[in-house]
């Protein structure tokens, strides 16, 4: 188990009562979403926000950090991949159940906002965790082993998918694919396309995202 080493923003109250963890994309680092805090923390007041660092160096750059390993980049294996996602579920529940330890929440005050590898991370692992998390944001990924979800899920939290529909990184199909694979699944799920957005996060979409935030976490209007 590689222990994640991560960027906070305390919540700006200066009580936590929820928590939001931001999962970043291949070749970045925490630091990379944690500035989305910024917009999000005047209408979040009470919301800690978290950024960990995925645990391994690219193997195609020098800089920046993976998940797990993106054969047609690197050159690695399926099979390499697919063992380098399972080894960072693994890292990520253990950097989950120690945040919901710490804050003294329960999984039902923690959602979890993926963009692009980090709403693959997301979309695997939330639904295979024991407790029900309050919800997930997914910007710009794609759901992994949909014809796995079925047998493997614990829990069904809510999931709100965003994509752009110039995005020409994870073609923006991929969040009708996910959707699909969710909803076989029986998870409610909602989305949000981001007109004439590439692979990347716009403000629509962040507007989008912190609605449905403040609703799962049972946030009242401002």
């Amino acid at each position: 188990m590689r222990e994640l080493e991560f960027k906070k923003r305390e919540a700006q109250s200066g009580t936590a009562k929820n928590v939001v963890i931001f999962l970043h994309g291949y070749g970045a680092d925490g630091a990379d979403l944690l500035g989305l805090a910024d917009p999000l923390a005047p209408h979040m007041p009470d919301t800690a926000f978290y950024a960990p660092d995925a645990p391994e160096r690219p193997a195609a750059m020098p800089m920046g950090r993976q998940w797990f390993s993106i054969p047609w980049i690197d050159g690695s294996s399926e099979e390499e991949s697919a063992a380098g996602l399972e080894r960072a579920a693994e890292d990520l529940n253990a950097f989950l159940d120690k945040v919901i330890a710490d804050e003294g929440i329960t999984a039902s005050e923690v959602v979890l906002l993926g963009f692009s590898q980090g709403t693959m991370m997301a979309l695997h692992v939330g639904p295979r965790r024991q407790y029900k998390l309050a919800g997930i944001v997914g910007f710009s990924g794609r759901l992994l082993a949909p014809e796995r979800l079925e047998a493997d899920f614990q829990t069904r939290p809510p999931v709100l998918l965003i994509h752009g529909d110039q995005d020409d990184v994870v073609p923006p199909q991929s969040l009708n694919e996910a959707a699909e694979g969710l909803q076989t699944a029986g998870f409610d799920v909602y989305s949000h396309i981001m007109k004439g957005t590439a692979h990347g996060i716009a403000p629509d979409g962040l507007s989008v995202a912190l609605t449905f935030m403040r609703e799962m976490l049972g946030q009242g209007e401002n």
